[in-house]
């Protein structure tokens, strides 16, 4: 859910706003958003794009969001500004599930799967863009997220664009892993790091939004207040709960049960529930700490007795490398069924 019109940006980004905008004066060519996933990132530098763009800002650099400027970027056709993003997310909300509604486009009929990367030849159209004068001598600018997803060819084709930018051009960057980003790209930007709301405040702002246990889904999704509205609006409650039940009680019987029941339900929630449930257990049996699911401290503590450090260890380096391939399970019935069967041998 994006702020509204008459509150741009969400409430914990009203302290990074007003940073920004006294380096606006002096504006780098290239500036590097990064934080956390589900803090709202990207529809925090949409709307800076929009106010660098508007051509009657309001009092704190806010876009007017009424005149032609305004009105050309809200429809994706202002002559001045590109948005760069994977295929796979022009059609469908973003990837983080936070972020600004997706452009609307009729999807071409093709086998081949939209891609997941930002492509070169995406990175290379830039130049085209770049070279032609800019509308009424204004400022051009670029968006571009998640900056992670660019492969190695279309990451070295950006480069020569930071190198030697255009006059009156601003590239802004949005990032969920800084870590995964090459050092030479980071060294071209000016790197602004975007704040995760305190607790309370991800609270306030859920409940405002009418989310209904917006404590549990918050504390789910690891205080991305973002996050926790889009799963709390996906309606996934029961399955959550069925599925963290099956996990407190682990058994081969109750695996295949599971398996069996829930082979419908999106394999790729079930692998980062688990794979939450398994830092969990983690945590709590080092430090007698848990994150995500606080409410079921008593079944994780009983579970992090039972098990041994290194198999849980182990454990968590397997559910990573199941997240990687859990879009395109073979069949996900039996990915479900060998994914808890490896858990249940952890306590057995």
């Amino acid at each position: 859910m994006s702020p509204s019109p008459h509150n741009f940006i969400y409430p914990w980004q009203e302290d990074a706003w007003d940073q920004l905008q006294q380096a606006r004066g002096r504006l780098p060519h290239a500036i590097l958003l990064h934080g956390d996933t589900g803090s709202g990132k990207t529809d925090f530098a949409t709307h800076f794009a929009q106010s660098l763009l508007c051509q009657r800002p309001l009092e704190g650099g806010h876009a007017c969001g009424v005149c032609d400027a305004c009105g050309w970027f809200t429809q994706y056709a202002h002559p001045d500004f590109r948005r760069v993003r994977p295929e796979i997310l022009d059609g469908g909300d973003d990837a983080d599930g936070e972020e600004d509604g997706a452009e609307p486009r009729k999807a071409a009929k093709s086998v081949k799967a939209p891609s997941k990367e930002i492509r070169i030849e995406q990175v290379r159209a830039l130049a085209g863009f770049m070279n032609l004068s800019t509308h009424r001598n204004g400022m051009r600018v670029v968006l571009l997220y998640p900056a992670e997803s660019l492969n190695t060819a279309s990451a070295n084709a950006l480069l020569k664009t930071l190198e030697e930018p255009p006059p009156n051009t601003v590239i802004l960057l949005v990032c969920h892993r800084i870590d995964r980003l090459l050092p030479t790209i980071l060294s071209r930007c000016r790197k602004f790091a975007m704040p995760m709301p305190a607790r309370a405040e991800a609270l306030a702002w859920l409940k405002a939004q009418q989310v209904k246990d917006a404590e549990v889904w918050l504390a789910e999704q690891g205080g991305a207040p973002l996050a926790a509205l889009a799963q709390s609006q996906a309606g996934s409650r029961e399955l959550l709960d069925d599925f963290l039940q099956q996990l407190s009680r682990p058994g081969r019987e109750a695996a295949l049960a599971t398996a069996e029941r829930l082979q419908k339900a999106p394999v790729t929630e079930l692998v980062a529930w688990m794979q939450r449930w398994l830092v969990d257990v983690f945590s709590c049996k080092l430090s007698g700490t848990i994150r995500y699911y606080p409410s079921h401290r008593a079944q994780l503590a009983t579970l992090a007795a039972r098990a041994e450090v290194d198999d849980l260890l182990g454990a968590l380096q397997a559910i990573t490398q199941r997240r990687a391939i859990a879009e395109h399970p073979l069949s996900a019935k039996l990915f479900i069924e060998d994914m808890l069967l490896d858990y249940a041998r952890i306590f057995s």
